[in-house]
């Protein structure tokens, strides 16, 4: 089977959250199952910074029109594997393109700087999405699927059944569109319409008008041949108020072509028995070096030596999403005599704040780490006893995945993919209502549990043994493309 993989975000190269992780990943299981499979990525400066000793431009450039602009497309791609890199060691260089403009994708982040989203972001991702379908179709690449991911892809889809609805290049080629996150929405004004090549006609709510802007996440939706998001359960939230952020009446109607695949993780990168990050490694029949993490991580924090007292951790992004005022209203004078607690996220200025209070308060039983070190989120997930997740929603999650890869006891809200991959009493903790009253109680519930040593060896035994790795997910897309291949046959 053919497939593109398409993205905003890939990791190694470039990554933000799961976005880069899934698109890095899929990627690369696809290699590794033996399938003719090409990923597509802006080339950002950090991707320069990090990897440019490998990557090389090649003879194929093209122009782009954005509107009234024409805007330069530069290609590039591997010059060989990249050699000493654990994640991409296995891949051949081949495959891997990069739509290079460097006024579009030269800058200090990805998407946004320190004043916000970038005003252009419109025209970056329209010259993405429009750079993706000339270099396939100048490469004469007779894909089946094109999978796409969240916003800055969605204009493809569209385009494909709108400007290129008479290029019989794209024929038999369908597209899978796959929602992350719902709550990123790409909306712009309608002004944006002109420099997409589209007509005012799109400016209506049968088109990609959305409260009054224009939605390059509703395109994808809309145009795309099947919708998928990255939990079973999140794909039935997003189709309700609470959860569709004003989505859901779109998606209700093509709910026939909305279903969740779960996303997994990298089982060669998150693996106790090998984390070069670890100072001691472990299995699920040998968990000696787990306790030795532990005590290296309270080291790490300056905690006191309270080896037997339940290590808590958040690892994560410090935003509203992931319940930090939640979190941060149940860590109580009571709760925290029982309890050490490790921080490790960036994010918005308000929890940095308030979690520099709360240190302040507990100097002795918190360590804050304002920012992402890999060596250390690795060693946190190894020597914690217990990992929270308190979300208001959380459209599949993988840091309960890799904590249980890790034998580290997940709290979670019922919600999305935790729901999803928590098994309550097992191999962690849910709470269903997102209140302080909730969360405290798991919290208790858990400080009860820790205390039955040979139950909570159990739950650790029972968290590693379960599988999240990435081979599932990709059969599942495989399963999926086929289908989608069958039903074009058909047609």
């Amino acid at each position: 089977m053919k497939i593109a993989i398409v993205g905003s975000e890939a990791y190694p190269f470039s990554k933000t959250g799961g976005l880069g992780d899934v698109t890095g990943s899929l990627f690369r299981e696809f290699q590794k199952m033996g399938h003719d499979v090409y990923l597509f990525t802006p080339l950002y400066r950090c991707t320069l910074e990090n990897f440019g000793h490998n990557i090389e431009k090649i003879s194929l450039e093209f122009d782009i029109p954005l509107g009234k602009d024409i805007k330069h497309c530069k290609i590039y791609t591997y010059s060989k594997e990249l050699a000493g890199s654990p994640q991409l060691r296995r891949d051949p260089s081949k495959n891997i393109f990069f739509i290079g403009n460097d006024e579009f994708f030269n800058r200090q982040d990805l998407y946004e700087d320190h004043s916000g989203a970038y005003s252009d972001n419109d025209a970056r991702f329209a010259f993405f999405c429009k750079g993706v379908i000339e270099l396939i179709k100048v490469m004469e690449l007779r894909l089946d699927i094109i999978h796409c991911n969240d916003w800055q892809t969605g204009l493809i889809p569209l385009y494909l059944k709108t400007l290129y609805l008479d290029s019989e290049f794209f024929r038999d080629t369908r597209t899978v569109f796959t929602i992350h996150n719902i709550a990123y929405q790409g909306l712009f004004t309608p002004a944006s319409l002109e420099l997409l090549g589209l007509g005012m006609e799109f400016l209506n709510p049968e088109g990609i008008e959305f409260y009054g802007n224009i939605s390059y996440l509703k395109a994808g939706i809309l145009w795309s041949d099947v919708i998928t998001t990255v939990s079973n359960s999140y794909a039935r939230e997003i189709l309700t108020p609470e959860f569709g952020f004003g989505m859901e009446g779109v998606l209700n109607k093509r709910s026939q072509s909305l279903l969740g695949i779960p996303n997994g993780i990298d089982y060669t990168e998150w693996n106790p028995a090998s984390d070069p990050n670890l100072p001691y490694s472990y299995t699920r029949t040998k968990l000696t070096g787990k306790r030795e993490c532990k005590r290296e991580l309270m080291k790490r924090c300056a905690f006191k030596d309270e080896i037997d007292k339940p290590l808590f951790a958040f690892v994560g992004r410090l935003s509203y999403q992931k319940g930090l005022d939640l979190l941060i209203s149940s860590l109580t004078e009571s709760i925290m005599r029982d309890l050490n607690l490790v921080i490790i996220g960036k994010g918005e200025e308000q929890y940095k704040r308030l979690l520099s209070y709360l240190k302040s308060r507990f100097p002795e039983k918190i360590f804050f780490y304002n920012g992402f070190d890999e060596s250390l989120a690795h060693l946190t997930y190894a020597g914690s006893d217990v990992f929270l997740m308190p979300s208001r929603y959380e459209p599949c999650g993988i840091g309960q995945m890799i904590a249980m890869r890790y034998g580290t006891i997940t709290i979670g809200r019922k919600t999305g993919g935790l729901s999803d991959t928590i098994e309550d009493g097992r191999t962690g903790f849910l709470f269903e209502e997102f209140s302080r009253e909730a969360l405290t109680m798991a919290i208790k519930i858990a400080l009860n549990t820790f205390k039955f040593k040979k139950l909570w060896i159990e739950m650790i035994k029972d968290s590693m043994s379960r599988d999240f790795s990435w081979k599932k997910s990709a059969q599942k897309y495989l399963t999926l493309y086929s289908d989608i291949r069958h039903e074009r046959q058909l047609s």
